[in-house]
């Protein structure tokens, strides 16, 4: 048994205030004897009585025990979900021809808009054609005579060929006719072809789109002197109805996504044709899919990637060539599928992904999980989570792990997903924080549902 028990754990009595017992008289009367004894048994209560009031502060400083801390869970359930990766992209022009002189020449008109829109065949450029004129004229000329000497020929081979059946002729006459006929013909066929290659370099003289597309700024203005077949073209016309986009997809990606669809995590989604979505520079969807049409089979030794080619209709023009653009590209479709929301995952300084649950003894409970693409305010989980784990999206202020905790069914109103982000791209939340503030809207939408809850 302790002889000297704790001043705490003795009844405290009353006793006057500080002020009182601190008081200094103003005189100090003269020390009898006996008297020092009493001071000290006086100064021995004093503290005695200091160590009581602080001991009763103390106890009523410690807080009461609290009960279980209502929060705000979502029940997590399996669900269809298309698996997609985003990837990014150039456009690229369906079609596109570069325009060039054949003939040379000084440029007289130019018969488009830059910019606008040509029709294959339509006239750009008008070049001086006097020349050329002139030569086909010549070589039409040229022409008439050797069909001239064609018909003579033709007559003396005929009066020959009776002649020499009478014997009025020799033999060898009847034969020089012949090859001189032979030779006005060939002649009159090099005449005939000078004249097409003197009409075909007169329409030369008018250059024409040779696809339908978009034209480009023009390079020369009238006035230009141009050669045939130069260097530098006089403007590009681009087909961009439909489009192509360039995406480039790592190895290591193909690789993972090819492995879990053997183990039978993912489907195929629509076979061998997949659908493609478009996201534009400025964060918005692109109206019109598009579909994959080729593959790359080879491996980019610099960069590890595989280069993949869909065709996108563009009927607006909105799309133009060399445009970076973010594709969504569906791989597969995963059947149990768990989708959490934003605001209940925490990342840590390494940026590990964690969520707090509400277990079966209604305690919270902090488990780390891994997340994989975003899909519109939801996290799709890959590892960590089950069906039926109710997750915390609504009180993570409020409590710890550990804590005994009233869970509190919530909805939320999950948003419309502009394509599957990579969870690296995505916006994470705050080191060992709640990501309430990432997702808004979902907040204020489960708030509601709390406050009248209670």
């Amino acid at each position: 048994m302790n002889p000297f028990p704790s001043p705490c754990n003795r009844p405290s009595p009353a006793f006057p205030p500080a002020s009182a017992l601190f008081a200094v008289p103003a005189t100090v009367p003269r020390t009898r004897p006996g008297q020092g004894l009493r001071w000290r048994a006086g100064a021995a209560a004093l503290v005695a009585l200091i160590a009581l009031s602080a001991c009763s502060d103390k106890a009523a400083q410690q807080p009461a025990a609290r009960g279980p801390v209502q929060v705000g869970v979502v029940t997590l359930q399996p669900q269809r979900q298309t698996v997609t990766t985003e990837l990014p992209g150039r456009t690229t022009a369906y079609l596109s021809a570069e325009i060039r002189p054949q003939v040379g020449g000084i440029v007289q008109k130019r018969l488009f808009t830059e910019g606008a829109s040509v029709k294959a065949g339509q006239v750009l450029y008008q070049l001086d054609d006097a020349g050329f004129a002139v030569a086909l004229a010549s070589a039409e000329a040229a022409q008439a005579k050797a069909r001239s000497a064609v018909t003579t020929a033709e007559t003396n081979a005929r009066r020959n060929a009776e002649l020499v059946k009478i014997d009025a002729i020799s033999r060898q006459v009847y034969d020089d006719s012949q090859a001189v006929l032979s030779q006005a013909r060939a002649d009159l066929g090099v005449a005939t072809a000078a004249v097409e290659n003197a009409r075909i370099n007169l329409g030369y003289t008018r250059i024409k789109a040779p696809i339908g597309g978009r034209t480009t700024t023009s390079t020369v203005t009238p006035g230009a002197l141009v050669t045939a077949n130069q260097t530098g073209a006089l403007t590009t016309i681009s087909q961009i109805d439909p489009l192509y986009v360039d995406v480039t997809q790592s190895t290591t990606d193909v690789l993972r996504l090819k492995r879990e669809m053997a183990q039978g995590r993912f489907q195929q989604a629509d076979g061998d044709s997949a659908r493609i979505q478009l996201l534009l520079e400025d964060g918005s969807t692109y109206p019109h899919p598009g579909r994959l049409q080729f593959s790359g089979v080879n491996v980019n030794p610099t960069t590890g990637t595989i280069t993949l080619r869909a065709v996108v209709p563009n009927p607006d023009g909105l799309l133009l060539p060399g445009m970076y653009v973010r594709a969504v590209l569906q791989a597969g479709v995963d059947e149990q599928a768990l989708l959490v929301p934003q605001q209940g995952v925490a990342r840590d300084a390494a940026g590990s992904a964690s969520v707090l649950l509400v277990n079966a003894d209604s305690k919270i409970e902090r488990r780390r999980v891994e997340v994989g693409a975003a899909v519109g305010n939801r996290w799709l989980v890959t590892q960590g989570l089950a069906a039926g784990d109710r997750v915390v999206v609504d009180g993570l202020q409020r409590v710890k792990p550990g804590d005994a905790a009233e869970p509190v069914e919530v909805q939320i109103k999950p948003q419309a997903a502009q394509g599957a982000q990579p969870a690296h791209a995505a916006q994470a939340a705050p080191p060992g924080g709640s990501t309430a503030a990432a997702a808004p809207s979902a907040a204020a939408a489960s708030a509601p549902a709390v406050a009248a809850s209670r």
